[in-house]
């Protein structure tokens, strides 16, 4: 997962005409809004409804619809020679989806309505899947983590496991959006995975799917006046919760509090910024953005619940994107100490283009890096990651049994720091 800014689905109830005309005019549409290269606002001004029916466009905007037209001739020898059945709004879909994968970038991707649609509901709490969220890094698919209590987690696959294939066809980073398709759809239908595992070789995984309610924040009191609070992804609504848990905690007493994103793959930029606030001071820049541009957006605290609590923050390979915004901050402004193993490393940031503003309005989205993220210091982290102030690895041994916080040896190091800060 990416840090998407969340928008809603818009639904399209109209419906196309389906005359060679207007799938010729479809073709056009499309390729002139998706890969924004045909501009008719260049060199010289547009004249409509001309007697003749003729529009004029400027030069350059020509040559650009010239380097379009091979399109157009596959297109008709398709439908002229192909011995099958050929629908021109796959046609479509399929010359899009081709754009985006010419970039080799898996996180810039056409989505179509189904895929938007499921997209969404991950970051809105609750979807049918195996409950695991994963990256990309060295063109393969990575697992960052899977959920409590999920298929995946049940299956025992762990964080940096590579997914070669998803029901027998083979993928790569390339394949990020694809292969998370694919493992998504019918609760109870089975799905089988073939992972690549460092020390265990290749083996295959058979799950079945299953509605997989996502809770993204927990918490309690530890003992000697220290909180816990877990957080698993930042959702649409991560922060209000971790507020209110904040709170709860306070009122009991907290003095001191851990905050644990081992696994937490990231989500929307906008709740990481609102629960990185409570613990850097207003007005202090937790995040900015560079474009292609150059232009530079802040994201600025807001001021919170705990500015000046002693914290500790739980990080491993799993912490991602959003969670690398919030461990980043903390650590540049030394609010916290960072405990556990290096973060992902995913700097860069993805905006959702899914309106009619934009030239989609028919519950299609195109999912698009837009910008990198630097850290109040200036430091990107895209294939990087940010180190933890005190190192402390995760035995694969342990990974492989069930979860006993009692041997966990970072928690247990991070309650240690947690309760020395206790004055």
């Amino acid at each position: 997962m990416g840090d998407e800014n969340k928008f809603k689905v818009v639904e399209n109830n109209n419906v196309m005409p389906k005359s060679k005309k207007r799938k010729m005019i479809l073709w056009i549409i499309c390729l002139v809004v998706i890969t924004n290269c045909i501009t008719l606002f260049v060199a010289t001004q547009i004249s409509l409804g001309l007697p003749n029916g003729r529009v004029l466009i400027g030069r350059d905007a020509y040559d650009q619809v010239l380097k379009f037209q091979k399109l157009f001739l596959v297109r008709n020898k398709l439908y002229e020679y192909y011995d099958g059945a050929i629908s021109d709004d796959v046609l479509v879909e399929g010359a899009i989806k081709g754009m985006t994968d010419s970039l080799k970038d898996p996180y810039t991707v056409f989505m179509n309505k189904k895929e938007f649609t499921d997209f969404n509901t991950q970051t809105q709490g609750a979807y049918t899947g195996l409950g695991l969220q994963v990256g990309v890094k060295d063109n393969n698919i990575v697992v960052i983590a899977s959920f409590d209590g999920s298929p995946a987690k049940k299956a025992g696959l762990l964080s940096g496991d590579v997914i070669e294939k998803v029901n027998s066809t083979d993928v790569t980073g390339k394949e990020l959006e694809k292969a998370v398709s694919m493992m998504k759809g019918k609760e109870n239908e089975a799905v089988s995975l073939t992972i690549n595992r460092k020390g265990k070789g290749t083996f295959a995984v058979n799950m079945k799917r299953a509605k997989i309610d996502l809770v993204t924040v927990k918490g309690e009191m530890l003992a000697n006046n220290v909180g816990y609070i877990q957080l698993t992804m930042f959702d649409e609504n991560t922060s209000k919760n971790f507020n209110k848990k904040l709170a709860e905690l306070q009122s009991k007493g907290m003095k001191s509090l851990i905050v644990d994103i081992r696994g937490n793959p990231g989500g929307l930029l906008d709740q990481c910024v609102d629960l990185t606030s409570n613990f850097v001071p207003k007005g202090k820049v937790i995040v900015y953005t560079i474009d292609k541009n150059k232009k530079k957006t802040e994201y600025k605290s807001k001021g919170g619940l705990a500015v000046g609590m002693p914290l500790t923050i739980l990080t491993d390979a799993g912490s991602a994107s959003a969670s690398e915004i919030f461990a980043g901050a903390i650590r540049d402004y030394k609010s916290g100490t960072l405990v556990g193993e290096k973060t992902f490393g995913k700097g860069i940031v993805q905006t959702m283009l899914y309106d009619a503003r934009n030239g989609f309005d028919d519950g299609t989205a195109l999912k698009v890096t837009i910008s990198k993220y630097y850290t109040p210091n200036g430091e990107n982290i895209q294939h990087i990651g940010i180190k933890p102030s005190v190192a402390v690895v995760y035995p694969t041994s342990l990974k492989e049994k069930a979860y006993d916080r009692t041997t966990d040896p970072q928690f247990k190091k991070a309650l240690e720091l947690a309760k020395d800060k206790i004055k």
